[in-house]
């Protein structure tokens, strides 16, 4: 599917009972923070979401580039099926998997990415464990040399690839990614013999986008970033929070 203008994209139809839903978190249900810890779950959110994953027989998953455990805190009452570090961690019920040990060369790309945010105030090293993830939303001025270290950090990490975000680089696994969760979630109940609907903001989330049209299913850009895979569009968090809430109401009143 070629890429596609703004303008030329309609809104999501409301949310269907045959549906399994896909959702990113950071720019898409939350708005973004300058550090990722600080992001707020706006009232009701979560609720919104628990009772939107009853009417879907649990076909609600989040898809996100944090950490399985981060959308457990944020996220307390839900625990929904969740892939982790785009793909990397998967969770199709109860377990997700293992935390793996970070190369040497990860470490050492983490030692001198802090050297540069300790210089860059607002900059921040996010360690995931068996990825890292450079944040400059704070601090423009970061981004050339955190750039920097993470390609060069790339030649001596085999098997690794650049995830480049909204103000944010990640060095993580290639062998993974939102797509590749999607695939593996329409495979097992309560996803399989549903219709995809994916729903993200960057482009961490165009591969997720592709997966959903793949299997005959929608993908929702929220925000404007272009070029995108998108078949709809919402303007922004709040419009795609207002979505899930009426979802919910109206396919609880349908139960």
């Amino acid at each position: 599917m070629s890429a596609t203008a703004p303008l030329d994209l309609p809104a999501p139809p409301p949310v269907q009972p045959h549906w399994a839903l896909f959702l990113d978190v950071d720019g898409c249900l939350l708005d973004f923070a300058d550090d990722p810890d600080d992001v707020h779950v706006p009232d009701g959110l979560g609720d919104a979401l628990s009772r939107l994953s009853s009417a879907l027989d649990g076909a609600l998953a989040l898809v996100s580039g944090r950490r399985i455990a981060q959308l457990d805190r944020l996220f307390p009452a839900l625990r929904a099926p969740a892939a982790g570090l785009h793909g990397l961690e998967l969770r199709e019920a109860i377990e997700h998997a293992p935390a793996l040990d970070p190369p040497p060369d990860l470490q050492r790309a983490r030692e001198a990415a802090e050297q540069i945010a300790s210089a860059h105030p607002g900059a921040r090293v996010e360690d995931k464990g068996i990825a890292l993830a450079l944040h400059w939303r704070a601090a423009p001025a970061a981004a050339s040399p955190l750039q920097a270290i993470a390609a060069a950090a790339l030649t001596n990490l085999p098997g690794y690839r650049l995830q480049h975000g909204n103000c944010v680089v990640e060095l993580r696994p290639a062998h993974a990614d939102k797509g590749d969760a999607v695939h593996r979630l329409m495979r097992v109940a309560p996803f399989d013999g549903r219709t995809p609907v994916f729903a993200g903001d960057d482009l961490t989330d165009e591969d997720g986008f592709a997966a959903a049209n793949r299997l005959g299913g929608l993908s929702v850009r929220v925000g404007d970033r272009v070029p995108s895979l998108a078949t709809h569009t919402l303007a922004d968090t709040s419009a795609l929070r207002q979505w899930i809430a009426d979802g919910a109401m109206r396919l609880g009143t349908i139960a």
